[in-house]
């Protein structure tokens, strides 16, 4: 099946945050890009809620419920007890655990599975028995026995941490090793039965070579790269181009 295409609101919601005004209309662009053909939403409320607010969680849910019942919801986050709480509170499809500190900019490493094994099995535990799927931010170096801890924690799914690789734009000599260790660790969490996301500066120009490279990829998230797209090309047209880099047959 192709790649599915999760469309991150942060960088919308922090445009939004700018003026004490309800625009741009964080549920209005989530609309607009179900109907162009993404499979999903994915938010990250953030403790400070500079950029996703809590108040927009119930909002996305109902939009998503009431609209589009086939597309999903992804809640990122780093799992205190307040963040599974929310979730526990949304009922997103899928959960993304991040191992980020609340005064990062935006996440820029994945789990250090041998630290946090605990905490995650906890954590990971309690989301599957409330029904939702658990994804973990993991970084895409290779490392086989960081795959193996993350699949002994219950998570049904990793989230490949593709910055390093996206960061290589103007260097394919580097991008094409990065590409490859992200392949690797993407062809080790499969045969340990889990299901392989990724997201971070992924572009219409990146993503058919990751995808070339992980044809089993079941979800990009993303965000930045979208929305600095969608100033130029518009949501719709934005999100129609995403999907097609990811293999889709969007008209």
């Amino acid at each position: 099946m192709p790649t599915t295409l999760s469309v991150n609101l942060n960088a919308i919601a922090m445009l939004r945050n700018r003026r004490g005004l309800p625009w741009p209309d964080v549920e209005h662009f989530g609309r607009l890009a179900l109907q162009a053909g993404a499979s999903g939403l994915t938010v990250h409320p953030r403790p400070d809620q500079r950029h996703i607010r809590f108040s927009d969680l119930p909002v996305l849910r109902a939009l998503i419920d009431d609209e589009f019942p086939q597309a999903e919801f992804n809640i990122e986050g780093y799992p205190t007890e307040e963040f599974v709480l929310l979730c526990e509170q949304t009922q997103p499809e899928q959960v993304t655990l991040v191992p980020d500190d609340p005064s990062q900019a935006t996440s820029d490493h994945g789990w250090d599975f041998h630290k946090h094994s605990g905490l995650l099995k906890e954590t990971v535990a309690r989301l599957k028995a409330g029904g939702m799927r658990v994804s973990l931010f993991a970084d895409g170096d290779g490392d086989r026995s960081a795959v193996e801890l993350a699949a002994e924690t219950g998570a049904a799914r990793i989230e490949l941490y593709t910055g390093p690789f996206g960061g290589c734009y103007d260097d394919p000599a580097k991008e094409a090793v990065l590409l490859e260790a992200l392949g690797q660790t993407a062809d080790h969490a499969k045969a340990l039965g889990l299901a392989v996301n990724a997201g971070h500066d992924l572009t219409v120009a990146n993503l058919p070579a990751l995808v070339k490279r992980i044809p089993y990829l079941a979800e990009v998230s993303i965000g930045h790269g979208l929305t600095a797209d969608a100033l130029e090309y518009g949501m719709v047209e934005t999100v129609r181009r995403f999907c097609r880099a990811c293999g889709q047959d969007i008209s």
